[in-house]
């Protein structure tokens, strides 16, 4: 079997701004529900059989607390935001598994279904459907995979680390030093993503990198600079990378038979951390 983990927060956020506005019979904006309900479903009738769907249910989330500058939901739409709810509401009553994340992110949720599910031999390929490559982290050889269902792209462990030049291990040391302004964390200062993807491909991680840049024996331009910001501004390094790593860890479920789509008034299991 495969399974199908939908990142719903940008689903939303992708029809909110691709469709125009709708309003229901009480005045309230729902394009954006209809539109990623529709795609979803779409899914189902395309073949997919075991469906999780992650929100954003509060934008803020543990992060917030350990770097101030971490993305909130300031500057959010109010009818864009009004419509999560619906969203997992609609979800849920077509009998799709939701999971409304409050304490952690959508991207945690999806990255520990994705665990959840890899640990089950009867399935032969999970599918992460998010463009977010905060998820590059997850994918596992040909097994685990990231899905942009705009492009129809389908990034395993290969082209992980032909796109981003290095394994997806190493994705989360990676964001530590080219920031994400998405996120709302900025990297260290000079590293781009060629220096940052020459020293990771080489080492891996954070912790493995020599001190002295002559060890790195990487094509690496202004590697002393590089190797100098990097420890001046090691806790920041860690901390980032600490914002990057996504949690494997929530007990989402215990089978992935939960997952499988039996329609309307079906057993669609949700919960949230």
């Amino acid at each position: 079997m495969e399974i199908h983990l939908i990142d719903g927060t940008y689903e939303l956020f992708r029809h909110y701004f691709a469709l125009p506005s709708a309003h229901d019979q009480n005045g309230r904006e729902v394009a954006a529900v209809r539109g990623a309900l529709a795609s979803v479903l779409g899914m189902i009738r395309g073949g997919a059989t075991h469906v999780g769907v992650a929100t954003d249910h509060v934008i803020e989330s543990f992060r917030n607390d350990l770097w101030r500058g971490y993305k909130t939901g300031e500057g959010v739409a109010p009818d864009l935001l009004a419509q999560f709810d619906l969203l997992e509401e609609a979800l849920s009553a077509t009998g799709v598994v939701v999971w409304p994340m409050v304490e952690c992110e959508a991207d945690d949720a999806l990255a520990s279904a994705a665990a959840i599910a890899a640990r089950d031999p009867r399935v032969e390929r999970v599918i992460i459907c998010t463009p977010d490559k905060d998820l590059a982290q997850c994918v596992r050889g040909t097994r685990v995979v990231q899905l942009n269902r705009r492009t129809r792209a389908i990034l395993d462990e290969a082209a992980i680390a032909a796109k981003f030049g290095v394994l997806p291990e190493s994705i989360p040391d990676y964001l530590a030093l080219v920031g994400d302004a998405a996120d709302g964390y900025p990297g260290l200062p000079g590293w781009g993503a060629k220096s940052s993807a020459a020293v990771l491909a080489k080492f891996l991680h954070l912790e493995a990198v020599p001190k002295d840049w002559r060890d790195w024996h990487v094509n690496a331009l202004g590697a002393a600079t590089l190797a100098r910001t990097l420890f001046d501004a090691w806790q920041d390094a860690l901390l980032f990378r600490t914002l990057a790593t996504l949690r494997s860890d929530i007990a989402l479920f215990e089978n992935v038979d939960e997952l499988e789509w039996h329609g309307p008034g079906g057993e669609a299991a949700g919960g949230g951390s």
